[in-house]
């Protein structure tokens, strides 16, 4: 069995140590409270993954499939989530303040206490702004 120990100061991780977790995970990812801040996650299948309270500010998720993944309480803020794949997905008291969505497929999501301030909103699928 392949070692997943991944050590790193205050749980920060890069795009490598997640590739390595999603090519051996027999389930969804549980990264709670992780530091991917500013990490490239583009075109990366995130799946049902818990990213419960983690911090992806400014991080880069272009075309990333993030459905069903648990975001709730997350720092999505200056994130770019383009493109991304965030159907059914649990957005929570999440903070997308300053994000891009553009072109994102938000059908079903949950924004229940979300913070959307300056979100590009562009041409989304599935979300109707209140």
């Amino acid at each position: 069995m392949e070692d997943l120990t991944i050590n790193k100061q205050e749980n920060d991780l890069t795009r490598a140590d997640v590739i390595k977790l999603i090519a051996v995970a027999t389930q969804p990812l549980n990264l709670k409270g992780i530091n991917l801040s500013g990490v490239n996650l583009s075109k990366l299948d995130l799946s049902g993954a818990n990213l419960y309270r983690a911090d992806l500010t400014g991080a880069v998720l272009i075309g990333a499939i993030l459905s069903g993944a648990n975001l709730s309480s997350i720092d999505l803020s200056g994130a770019n989530l383009s493109y991304a794949d965030l159907i059914g997905a649990n957005l929570h008291l999440a903070d997308l303040s300053g994000a891009d969505l553009t072109k994102a497929n938000l059908t079903g999501a949950l924004f229940i206490g979300a913070e959307l301030t300056g979100a590009n909103l562009t041409d989304v699928i599935g979300y109707k702004p209140e």
